[in-house]
């Protein structure tokens, strides 16, 4: 609060005393200045100064955040694998179309800082100079900041609507039925489907099932998928 009072001091009188001295020095300057937290809160708690709020909030340039912007990422992303290359002597790497995906599915709190923390992060700790893959991104990054966003797989988040969907039902069903043996009965009544109707959908997304060391286990049929997705 005293720290405000004097910049609004100055910002009124447009003059400051020079330290230790008691002569004032006029100044005729523009403040551009920024902040990340809710000044209109802050003056409601009493925080903050509503005087000097309305002289700084002449011409208020409201920034979104980067999990706003998530189609720009690809592009800072690349600027900053430039940028390091230029000032630190870090590989120039190409960012792979998963990894772009990925970096887009995060939550990104810390917003371009820590998209830029995390590039510079790939470039010192990464072993060779092809393309940044997926894998490479800190895994801690992946967590988000617990707000209960669904954060989708590199390979999923590349896809249409349409096939992510049938690449995840596919996934699912092979999941579901090696957990219950191959029991296609079991797998139908859990998943909520008549037998029938899940056979059907088996076959619609290539997945069949086979005999493996006494029991019936579930894979994906290349060529069903291949002529489905052709």
């Amino acid at each position: 609060p005293g720290t405000q009072s004097k910049l609004l001091r100055v910002l009124i009188e447009q003059q400051f005393p020079r330290v230790g001295g008691g002569d004032k020095i006029s100044v005729d300057v523009r403040v551009i200045s920024s902040t990340c937290r809710d000044l209109e809160g802050e003056i409601a708690a009493g925080r903050f100064r509503q005087e000097l709020y309305h002289r700084l909030n002449v011409v208020p340039v409201a920034v979104p955040s980067l999990a706003e912007r998530r189609e720009d990422i690809p592009l800072l992303a690349r600027h900053f694998i430039d940028q390091f290359h230029r000032s630190q002597g870090l590989p120039r790497r190409e960012l792979s179309d998963e990894a772009a995906a990925l970096l887009q599915t995060m939550s990104w709190p810390g917003n371009v800082r820590q998209l830029r923390n995390v590039i510079e992060r790939v470039l010192i700790l990464g072993d060779g100079s092809g393309p940044i893959t997926a894998e490479e991104i800190p895994a801690e990054e992946e967590r988000g900041d617990g707000d209960g966003r669904v954060m989708l797989s590199p390979s999923l988040a590349m896809l249409p609507l349409r096939e992510a969907r049938e690449a995840f039902e596919r996934e699912y069903l092979l999941t579901q039925i090696n957990r219950f043996g191959g029991n296609i009965s079991r797998t139908a009544a859990f998943v909520g489907m008549e037998r029938s109707a899940l056979h059907r959908k088996l076959k619609s997304l290539g997945v069949v099932t086979s005999s493996r060391a006494g029991s019936r286990v579930a894979r994906a049929d290349d060529a069903a998928q291949a002529a489905g997705g052709s």
